[in-house]
């Protein structure tokens, strides 16, 4: 799956990251399929962010990646 938008920022992909995102501190708002904004619920252990198309992401399923 790629990625269309910048799931920061909700720019088109290849856009700038924010520092915060760069240093892992800021999760994503933005869906990276569709662009819509998400619902992000920040966690002591991670966040959850949730599209109304697209579904759930958790961070605990990204920490395989990293």
């Amino acid at each position: 799956m790629s990625a269309k938008f910048n799931v920061y920022t909700g720019e088109p992909d290849g856009g700038p990251v924010p520092a915060a995102a760069q240093l892992g501190l800021e999760p994503p708002r933005y869906c990276a399929e569709c662009g819509r904004r998400m619902i992000v619920q920040v966690r002591p252990d991670g966040w959850e962010a949730k599209c109304s198309r697209h579904g759930v992401q958790d961070s605990k399923d990204l920490e395989e990646y990293r």
